[in-house]
């Protein structure tokens, strides 16, 4: 068992190790081949955003090749234009900014005044003002030395004038060179990938494996619009939003409004902080460019309305809730890629965490990026329940119960997550994992979960599976005398208590036996109490070997007596597992506990006719319900 133990230890050491050095592997790589993967990020990101423009132009009679020639052509016209308006207004913007350095000092003084009252506030303004005063204008250089160094004397440098511009030649050659290549090269591969787009998707297919084909090919082709769609209509978004605010500044009067409109537009890529770095530009402008205070307050107010407008309506309009992906994803993937590539990498942040996070959820071997970067929960509500109970707190397991008593019904909890917790429980003990303190804590922290909620109040809403309706009225009929039995152990004791929460205690009496029970003394309590039903829980794994044998107990001592086997939780084997427990002499086996009220109230008209409904005994204790 040791040595079993210790080789699974190696295989996970291994395991972790190549996965750290593969990992360590794929970094390089981008980060060392950015100059090729930029572009062909940039093709992948531009071919998923113009493909539905491209299938448009098929829809209405054109060849794919025509298709793509007039996509990209105006693409590549429409960032042209783009570029030159930026270039030219960025030109602009660089000759006469200095000239609003007056209006900014003027600002600061209004500022100080106003911050008199307020040290920390007087103390930055200061600082401002210093900063500002410390600059001296152009022209004014000269005559601020001469000041300084009157009456003092100089020596005189004489230096031949050197070309910098020419010393910074190569370099700014070499960088235009290398994004020109860039640019040439990412429109070739788009080209290319718009044109080879069912090659490249077949490639894919093989690459992945095509075992299932069919299911493979719809997954990829799904995949491939959400991803197109989404991009579209991020592309709509942003564009929108560059272009109302350029209108917005230029009726407010900022100069270079296209400019800001622009930047506004690439800079929402960014996750969460781009649309405010987009918007500390034209404020900066506008406190430098007016007299007054309203056209900045304009300004503000201009980007909190565009902010609130695209966030809760135009986003959640156009994405729905199909492309999730963490909020902290976004931030770690825009960090990561800022890392390796810069600006560009920045960008392209999000483009490219929304399409590892859709290609993860149609393809199998990718499904680990939607575990890592989706904003879906990493756990079922009941894993994230039982993990909360391994971890001894209470407090966030009575949170996940709460949380799904608002999405599904109560009497759907019980099946939902308290029964597979207990199953996990057992499961875990019999591997050797959980330690007697911690099953003892989940045993301890489900029974005060079960006697918070107690028993349904059934003049609430209605539940999930409404209890079928007797004959005649169920207090007239009379209450039914049940016996709930233990197979073994509490985990069966705490399944009986939840049983009886969810039975109509007008219908139904439920005298549960304590575990610790011996099967002797449960024949012996039944003759005793006399049942009209009897219902054994035996919660999986295991448990089978038990209430076999305390079945065939009672059946040897009660012929005609119904007797349920609660087999709640079981998932697997439910076929086999029926079998055998009917030749044990058991009259049905249920796996939910919603199965079992079900079929309870069914029965309820004839064992009311011929059960024996009788207050509880010695030794047979109620199920827990809240007073009152």
């Amino acid at each position: 068992m040791a040595e079993t133990r210790t080789g699974v230890q190696w295989q996970d050491a291994l395991v972790a190790l190549s996965a750290t050095v593969m990992s360590v592997v794929v970094v390089g790589v981008l980060y060392w081949a950015q100059v090729i993967l930029i572009p062909v990020a940039l093709a992948v990101f531009l071919a998923f955003l113009l493909n539905p423009l491209v299938r448009a132009f098929q829809r209405v009679g054109l060849g794919r090749i025509p298709s793509v020639l007039i996509v990209v052509t105006l693409t590549g016209l429409l960032l042209a234009v783009l570029g030159w308006l930026v270039a030219r207004q960025v030109s602009a913007l660089l000759v006469e900014l200095p000239a609003h350095t007056s209006n900014i000092k003027e600002k600061v003084k209004t500022l100080r005044e106003l911050g008199e009252g307020t040290e920390d506030l007087g103390k930055m303004v200061d600082e401002v003002g210093k900063a500002l005063k410390s600059k001296p204008a152009p022209g004014q250089e000269a005559e601020k030395l001469d000041e300084l160094d009157a009456g003092k004397p100089r020596a005189v440098v004489v230096q031949p004038e050197s070309p910098a511009w020419l010393a910074r030649l190569p370099g700014y050659l070499g960088s235009a060179l290398e994004t020109a290549g860039g640019l040439a090269l990412a429109l070739v591969l788009l080209i290319f990938m718009l044109l080879g787009r069912e090659d490249l998707r077949d490639r894919f297919l093989r690459l992945i494996g095509h075992a299932r084909l069919p299911s493979t090919t719809r997954a990829v082709d799904e995949a491939g619009v959400r991803i197109s769609r989404y991009l579209l209509m991020q592309a709509i978004v942003n564009g929108s939003y560059g272009l109302v605010l350029g209108i917005g500044l230029f009726v407010i009067g900022v100069d270079y409004a296209a400019l800001w409109g622009f930047l506004a537009a690439v800079l929402r890529y960014v996750p969460y902080v781009g649309p405010w770095i987009a918007a500390l530009f034209p404020l900066t402008l506008s406190l430098a460019m007016f007299e007054g205070w309203w056209e900045l307050l304009a300004v503000v107010t201009l980007f909190l309305v565009l902010e609130l407008v695209s966030n809760n309506v135009m986003e959640p309009w156009l994405y729905g809730q199909s492309m999730g992906v963490s909020e902290v994803a976004l931030l770690v993937a825009a960090a990561f890629w800022a890392f390796l590539w810069g600006p560009i990498g920045l960008v392209l942040s999000a483009p490219l965490t929304v399409c590892l996070v859709v290609l993860g959820r149609y393809v199998p071997q990718l499904e680990f990026l939607t575990i890592v970067l989706g904003d879906e929960p990493a756990l079922a509500p009941d894993h994230r329940y039982y993990q909360r109970l391994l971890a001894r707190d209470q407090d966030e397991a009575a949170s996940v119960v709460l949380g799904q008593l608002e999405t599904i019904p109560r009497d759907e909890v019980y099946d939902a997550l308290l029964i597979p917790a207990l199953n996990y429980t057992l499961r875990d003990r019999q591997r050797d994992e959980l330690n007697e303190a911690d099953e003892q804590f989940i045993f301890k922290v489900t029974r005060d979960i079960l006697t918070d909620l107690g028993p349904l109040d059934e003049d609430a809403a209605p539940l999930s599976a409404p209890p079928a309706q007797p004959s005649s009225d169920a207090s007239a009929i009379g209450r039914v005398t049940v016996m709930g039995c233990c197979a073994r152990e509490e985990a069966d004791e705490l399944a009986l208590e939840m049983l009886g929460q969810l039975l109509d205690p007008k219908r139904w009496d439920l005298k549960i036996v304590p575990a610790e029970t011996l099967t002797s003394e449960i024949v012996a309590q039944a003759v005793e109490t006399r049942p009209a039903l009897i219902v054994i829980a035996a919660l999986p794994p295991g448990g089978m070997a038990h209430v076999r044998y305390l079945c065939k107990r009672l059946r040897a001592r009660f012929a005609d007596i119904k007797i349920i086997a609660g087999r709640w939780g079981l998932q697997t084997d439910v076929q086999e597992n029926e079998e055998r427990l009917r030749e044990a002499g058991v009259d049905l086996v249920v796996t939910g506990l919603l199965k079992t009220r079900t079929q309870m109230d069914s029965w309820h008209p004839v064992l009311a006719s011929v059960g024996a409904a009788v207050p509880g005994e010695a030794g047979i204790r109620e199920p827990h319900r809240q007073a009152g």
